[in-house]
Order: structure tokens, then C-alpha cells, then sequence
């Protein structure tokens, strides 16, 4: 014979087993709570781990580019104090040089310090007249997401595809350079190096370039140098 259950011990079950149920729940969000705790613990972590690893990177980064700026930097010729340290060839320095700033580009190429070590590599192969390796480092600069850093880059690969010849080329990535706002590279430097590029192509545009930069810029040393090739220009391209 089935015992006979009352209604009070029904509701101590429901009781019971609403409190279970209450319970499991409970279980379940403080699981799922500290769950949430130890993965925010643990990308708190990563991010203070990165961000610690950056910083490092950079100070070793910094620290290499001014190793290898002060050879950069380093006079040639007679030592003109005691102690002072110079270089008696030119060609030493700068292969002592590219070498310094290529292994800072190449161990610390995410940094700041190590894109600009890049930029000054290709500077230093430029007076080793090594064109080719200078256009290899400056290419890859420009392609950098730092606008300012990229600027000077495509400045100074500007500059060398006017010296190789590659006029129009440079005069595309001058106009690039208007176009845009960069505080290493100012704006009157860009169209003073545009107009020279048209000096030959373009007379008249150069003139035009010249007359703007002493309009704009007087009193500079910039528009100094654009009233003296102004002056070279035939009388014909000035009117």
C-alpha cells in the first residue's frame, strides 16, 4: 500500500527542491563568474605582459639608434680636443654606420627608433654611393604606418629619383607630400625640392613654384634659396 503523503511534506518538497534548483543555479553563476575572473585576470596579464615587452623593446631600441647615431655623427679628420673621438675616412664611417643602424632596423624594426635606424641606413648608403641598397631602405620606410616617419622616407626617395634621373617619378611622390601635413617634412621644403624638379622639365611651373614660396614664406631661408634660382631661371619662364 502507497504511503500517504500529506500536503505539507508535498510543499517541504517543492521547498526543497526549489532550493536545490536555487542552489545549482547559484553554483552555476559563481562557476561561470570566476571563470570570467580568471580570463580577465588572465588577458589582464598578456596586456601587462605587452605592453611591459614594448617598452623594453623600445628603450633597447632607442638606446642601439643613438649608439649607431653617434658614429653617424662622428667628425672625420684631425681630433680637434683631447680624447675626442674622429674617423680619418669618410667611407669607415658611414659602412661603420650603415652597419650600426641596419642591425637596430632589423632587431628593433617595429619600433620608432628602429624605422628611423632604417631611414638613417639609407642615408649612410647614400654617401657610400650604394643607390640601390639606399632605395631598398627607403621604400620600406615609406610603407610605414607612422605618417611622419614615412614622410621623411618618401622625402628623401624623392630626392634620390631626382638625382638618378627618375624625374617624374619624384615629382609624383613631391605633389604626394603637398598633399598631406607632416611636421618633419614642412611644406615649403617640398615645393622649394618640386620646382628644382622643374626647373628643366618645366620653367614656367617652376617659376611659378619659386614666386609662390617667397609670397607665402618670406624672410626664410627657404625663400632665400627659391629668390636665388628664381634668378638662374631663363627671362622667358618668369613672365
Amino acid at each position: 500500500m502507497a504511503q500517504h503523503i500529506s500536503r505539507r511534506e508535498l510543499k517541504k518538497d517543492e521547498v526543497r527542491d526549489t532550493l536545490a534548483h536555487g542552489a545549482e543555479a547559484l553554483l552555476s553563476h559563481q562557476t561561470s563568474t570566476i571563470v570570467l575572473v580568471v580570463v580577465a585576470i588572465a588577458a589582464a596579464a598578456c596586456v601587462y605582459g605587452w605592453r611591459t615587452y614594448t617598452a623594453r623593446q623600445a628603450e633597447h631600441a632607442e638606446s642601439s639608434f643613438n649608439s649607431a647615431m653617434e658614429i653617424f655623427q662622428t667628425p672625420v679628420g684631425p681630433a680637434q680636443a683631447p680624447g675626442e673621438l674622429t674617423y680619418t675616412d669618410e667611407n669607415k664611417k658611414f659602412t661603420d654606420a650603415e652597419k650600426a643602424f641596419s642591425k637596430t632596423a632589423k632587431d628593433y624594426g617595429r619600433t620608432r627608433a628602429g624605422q628611423l635606424a632604417a631611414y638613417y641606413a639609407a642615408l649612410s648608403d647614400e654617401k657610400l654611393k650604394n643607390d640601390a641598397a639606399a632605395e631598398k631602405w627607403l621604400n620600406s620606410v615609406a610603407a610605414s604606418k607612422d605618417v611622419e616617419v614615412a614622410s621623411i622616407a618618401k622625402f628623401e626617395l624623392a630626392g634620390l629619383d631626382a638625382r638618378s634621373g627618375k624625374t617624374d617619378q619624384a615629382i609624383q611622390t613631391y605633389q604626394q607630400l603637398l598633399a598631406q601635413t607632416s611636421l618633419l617634412v614642412p611644406k615649403p621644403e617640398v615645393m622649394l625640392a618640386l620646382a628644382n624638379c622643374y626647373r628643366t622639365k618645366d620653367p614656367s611651373q617652376a617659376a611659378k613654384l619659386y614666386g609662390q614660396i617667397k609670397t607665402d614664406y618670406p624672410d626664410t631661408p627657404v625663400a632665400d634659396q627659391a629668390d636665388e634660382a628664381l634668378a638662374l631661371l631663363p627671362a622667358a619662364s618668369k613672365s
